[in-house]
């Protein structure tokens, strides 16, 4: 009877190690947890996805670290919010074109290695032309930590069915300069455009209708709850983010 006693808490004790050894191994990586993401191509089918950072023409040049396949992945709150945008677009004749979505926190390390390496300057002519490399950080275009690691952040643009291309926003994605801004030759809080505002270092201006089109794109993304960002024309994040203070580390790729 001991003995069978002394093996019966001996097998209790090593079921409770095992499953504590289990709930620890849970407890310890919730950064590695994607249960709460969907990917983007299955919650807006109707969106165009074109992965830069999964390609090589994006402002580093490589494939960056930590994307695995050219999807994009959002949790599921943001992309319901996103699928609802969709729809409003559609009715304009326009569809979405996602450049980027969630971003694993080893993508954002990727960007800081890169920045912290002046001597590579492959894409300086495409993306960041005005500027030295010296002042990304400062200057808050390459940060430790970014918006897209918590996953309900977007970067996104236009396509219009009735000429089959991108609509012309009158610049680049990832583009590092002033020409970014929502306020770039305009008032985004008024729709009103009112040219040239001295913002561009080498005198950039772009014209009524560019602006009009990044309009149409901001307003549709306000209307479904998401916030613009002061930089990027392109950059949205939802306004009430399930996960606003943590950053995933999973790698991107189909869910």
């Amino acid at each position: 009877m001991k003995q069978l006693t002394y093996f019966t808490l001996l097998a209790v004790a090593l079921l409770s190690a095992a499953c504590s050894k289990n709930d620890d191994k849970d407890v310890a990586d919730p950064l590695q947890d994607s249960s709460q993401f969907v990917t983007l191509a299955d919650a807006v089918p109707d969106a165009i996805l074109e992965i830069r950072y999964y390609g090589t023409y994006n402002f580093v040049g490589t494939r960056i670290d930590g994307y695995l396949q050219p999807t994009a992945l959002l949790t599921r709150r943001a992309a319901d919010s996103l699928r609802a945008v969709s729809s409003d677009v559609m009715a304009q004749g326009y569809r979405l074109k996602i450049y980027d979505a969630y971003r694993p926190q080893r993508a954002v390390d990727h960007f800081v290695r890169w920045a912290a390496n002046q001597s590579d300057t492959l894409m300086k002519a495409y993306f960041y032309p005005d500027l030295d490399k010296s002042v990304l950080f400062e200057q808050e275009y390459i940060m430790e930590k970014s918006g897209h690691t918590r996953g309900s952040t977007v970067d996104l643009t236009l396509f219009d069915m009735s000429t089959e291309k991108e609509l012309d926003m009158g610049g680049t994605f990832d583009w590092f300069g002033p020409e970014s801004h929502p306020d770039f030759c305009g008032n985004p809080e008024t729709d009103e455009y009112i040219g040239n505002n001295g913002q561009s270092p080498a005198a950039r201006s772009i014209t009524a209708e560019q602006f009009a089109h990044r309009m149409v794109l901001r307003q549709a993304m306000l209307r479904h709850g998401f916030k613009p960002l002061a930089s990027e024309w392109w950059h949205f994040t939802l306004k009430d983010e399930p996960y606003p203070d943590t950053y995933f580390t999973f790698d991107v790729k189909q869910l």
